[in-house]
């Protein structure tokens, strides 16, 4: 007779049912898994390579560290029933989210797959992405979104609308608390397109990427204009005439490369500072080749990110908005390894004026820089604001007090330099001591006065100059008194409005000695709600 099993026999046989059990939903799991991250087959991912663009992963794998994602939410699908939806419920739903590391610091990421339903936003598809935004929020990590989407589903009619809304609503509230960078990798229309417009920059590809309101064909139906898709939001065009796009590049590899390379420089959140990496540049360097880059003659012109990368550690910066407003040069650079903030005018374009977009742009930086604890030095050269009937009429008055105000309103260490000229109103504008400059310092060549000599000889002595024998010889003297009484090195000093007159071979060391200083300076804010900037 066969033996009845014993009580320990029985335990272990029930064991292994249940192991067979729990193995055989893991490997059902595992296999459910392998599907969403395939996504919706080989054909689709040939035609995404066709078009010259990755797919989703392969852009999340170049983003972040290797084998650092962690992915949430893989098995989400729509619930919508409807319009042929019901007969296609890829996993995913068309976006893919969670986080990882760059450069070993944790940074979250959404990534529209356009493979599926052209990565078009549906209710399921939103609420994967606000579940990421509520997460690098709560964790006080940057986000990054990889945008290639239709825009709404419109199958799904206003639950993708109310989807936007509520990135919307995420993206102002982690403003100034997160980094968030956009990274348009595909078409970008309607409302969608203000999510990118929301956050702290903008990378834009050409050729494949666009961004717009309402489209070729809309804009040809209402106006008549006939215009291709990158003609109307292509990256040139957003990078160098609307100022939507901070960066513009050819591929997407170098593109993303730079991404990181721009997370190496910012603080995880506002609470923190920027990570130091300092390298073998000495602090002490001296500076001998800005008096050949800079010209001694105020009316010549030299290009300002020389004497930028004379200063920082190893010549390097990275300028944002390179081919918009070039008048101003604002750029994110180490001094000593600590990350600084530079707003510089340059003399190389426009003769370094301030007009409505290097108002707009510098006000922007600043603002940036002052919520995330960066510290600025502004380089000053210049002449004054644009004048002309189209500046006037496109509101320079309100554009230029946008750049007064940033500067007013920042707490972070503040240090200003005159290299050359400082006249009227944009001097103050340009982080002037009377504005708040912790530290305002000035090269021996320095002109700071409400207007160049010239003109303001022809205004104070214009009688006498019309009245002379020989009107250009009073004309030229009065310029030399002017200059000689009012407008020599040291005139702006002698009076507080500068702090120091510094050897320009110094101002490296100068410049680090000073931010050393000043790193741990507390300011105390007024208590409000929120200022009421110029708009």
């Amino acid at each position: 007779m066969p033996r009845t099993p014993t009580v320990k026999q029985r335990t272990a046989n029930s064991e292994t049912v249940k192991e067979n059990a729990v193995q055989s939903h893991v490997d059902e799991l595992r296999e459910i898994k392998a599907s969403a991250h395939r996504g919706p087959g080989a054909r689709a991912t040939e035609a995404q390579h066709a078009k010259g663009k990755l797919t989703a992963r392969e852009r999340i794998d170049l983003l972040l560290d290797e084998a650092s994602f962690c992915e949430v939410e893989s098995l989400r699908r729509h619930r919508a029933s409807g319009f042929g939806l019901e007969a296609k419920k890829p996993y995913t739903d068309g976006v893919i989210t969670g986080w990882g590391t760059v450069h070993g610091r944790t940074v979250f990421v959404y990534a529209h797959d356009f493979r599926i339903f052209g990565g078009a936003l549906g209710e399921a598809h939103a609420e994967k992405i606000h579940k990421v935004m509520d997460l690098a929020a709560s964790a006080g990590a940057p986000l990054v979104s990889l945008n290639d989407g239709a825009g709404a589903r419109i199958q799904e009619g206003v639950t993708a609308l109310a989807g936007y809304g509520g990135i919307f609503r995420r993206n102002t509230k982690a403003s100034g608390v997160i980094p968030q960078i956009s990274v348009m990798l595909g078409p970008c229309a309607g409302g969608a397109a203000y999510s990118p417009a929301l956050t702290d920059f903008v990378f834009m590809v050409r050729e494949t990427s666009q961004m717009f309101i309402t489209g070729p064909d809309v804009v040809r139906a209402v106006t008549g204009e006939e215009i291709t898709q990158n003609g109307l939001g292509g990256a040139d065009v957003h990078a160098g005439t609307s100022g939507v796009a901070h960066f513009a590049y050819d591929d997407e590899q170098s593109c993303l490369e730079d991404v990181r390379f721009l997370l190496s420089l910012l603080p995880s959140n506002n609470r923190e500072l920027a990570p130091v990496a300092r390298g073998t540049d000495p602090a002490d360097r001296t500076n001998a080749a800005l008096l050949e880059l800079v010209p001694s003659d105020p009316s010549r012109s030299y290009d300002v990110r020389r004497v930028i990368e004379e200063i920082v550690d190893d010549g390097e910066h990275f300028e944002v908005h390179p081919s918009w407003a070039p008048n101003l040069v604002c750029t994110l650079a180490r001094l000593d390894g600590h990350v600084v903030g530079i707003v510089a005018n340059n003399p190389g374009a426009m003769a370094g004026v301030l007009d409505i977009e290097a108002s707009d742009e510098g006000a922007r930086f600043v603002q940036f820089c002052d919520a995330f604890n960066i510290p600025l030095v502004t380089l000053v050269d210049v002449p004054g604001f644009l004048p002309g009937v189209d500046q006037e009429h496109g509101g320079i008055i309100r554009h230029g007090a946008k750049l007064l105000y940033a500067y007013c309103n920042a707490t972070v260490p503040r240090i200003s330099l005159v290299l050359r000229k400082a006249y009227g109103g944009a001097y103050i504008v340009m982080d002037s001591r009377s504005v708040g400059a912790d530290l305002s310092l000035a090269w021996p060549s320095n002109e700071i006065a409400v207007m160049g000599a010239q003109g303001a000889a022809d205004i104070i002595f214009r009688r006498e100059i019309k009245a002379a024998d020989v009107p250009e010889s009073v004309r030229q003297q009065k310029i030399k008194e002017y200059t000689a009484e009012l407008m020599h090195p040291y005139y702006a000093a002698e009076r507080g409005l500068v702090d120091d007159v510094i050897d320009p071979r110094d101002t490296r060391a100068v410049l680090i000695r000073s931010l050393a200083m000043l790193r741990t300076k507390h300011a105390d804010l007024p208590s409000r709600k929120h200022g009421n900037p110029p708009q």
